[in-house]
């Protein structure tokens, strides 16, 4: 520093202040100091007040890492545990329970189960009511546990059952309003079959032959009116050790003198025909008596 700067800084700090010059305060006094202090009064009563709601509400609802109370956030999914309401649609794509308890599906009303396709649109629906159990898709199928062996199938054309054995408990048997198409209907052992058409005619048919066999019993044919036995093409063939025909009536000769005398004598009858093929039957003798008993004949 040279001799002029040293003397030219000495005489500026040794200048005169003027006497008038006046202070003004710095800083927030009065009312508006107050107002401010309120304020930050306030936002901590708020702060402590908003920090033990939250520590309340985290262990009111049980609040942890892995979830909230029940609820608990796995890396395969949501697992819930307990019993657990639903006010509005649940969407997901699985629902299983745990290995050692069964999953339990429960409403006031009804519990439906819906299926819809990439555009939204319903394609399959599972109604549980407290009447009936509804099922809406275009094919329903019930499988085997452990092949996967379709047992029972329904769409729109036909309902297919494919278990071994289809049985049927109730005391008035099975109703069909259709026809029955089937390769074996047999009863349970010990047990008898019956084929009845309450009101109406019992057709059975098949293009290449109907067998009814009995192995170890009786087969009986019982109707009200007429019993008819009819082939076309071929013949009716009856083969058995005994054939017997009941209650054939009874041809009397128009030259016997005492009818009721001669018939309770009589032990051997001469089968006849008629013309129109009914079967009856004559006093056996020495020659055919047929002609002579054939008044019967007349009468049918």
């Amino acid at each position: 520093m040279t001799r002029e700067q040293y003397i030219l800084a000495t005489q500026q700090n040794n200048l005169p202040r003027a006497e008038n010059a006046q202070l003004y305060p710095v800083g927030i006094y009065g009312w508006r100091k107050r107002c401010l202090y309120f304020f930050v009064l306030l936002l901590l009563v708020t702060m402590i007040v908003n920090l033990a709601m939250t520590i309340w509400i985290l262990k009111v609802m049980n609040f942890t890492v892995d979830g909230m109370g029940n609820l608990r956030v796995t890396k395969k999914g949501i697992r819930l545990e307990g019993i657990s309401e639903f006010l509005l649609p649940l969407y997901v794509k699985e629902i299983h329970s745990r290995k050692d308890s069964p999953l339990v599906l429960q409403s006031d009303r009804n519990v439906t189960v819906n299926a819809r396709n990439h555009m939204g649109q319903l394609t399959g629906q599972l109604t549980v009511g407290a009447d009936a159990v509804e099922a809406q898709c275009k094919r329903f199928e019930v499988r085997a546990s452990e092949d996967g062996r379709v047992l029972f199938s329904a769409d729109e054309d036909e309902i297919t059952i494919g278990a071994e054995k289809l049985k049927v408990t109730g005391t008035e048997g099975a109703v069909f309003g259709h026809s029955v198409e089937t390769p074996h209907i047999r009863a349970e052992p010990s047990q008898d079959l019956r084929l009845e058409s309450p009101t109406r005619s019992l057709i059975m048919e098949a293009p290449r032959g109907v067998q009814v066999s009995a192995a170890a019993g009786d087969f009986k044919a019982t109707c009200r009116k007429e019993l008819h036995l009819q082939s076309t093409e071929g013949e009716i063939f009856l083969n058995a050790e005994k054939i017997r025909l009941g209650n054939l009536p009874t041809g009397s000769s128009s030259s016997s003198s005492s009818p009721s005398s001669s018939n309770s004598r009589q032990t051997v009858y001469e089968l006849c025909v008629c013309p129109n093929g009914k079967l009856y039957l004559s006093p056996a003798g020495v020659g055919s008596t047929c002609q002579s008993s054939s008044n019967i004949c007349l009468w049918s």
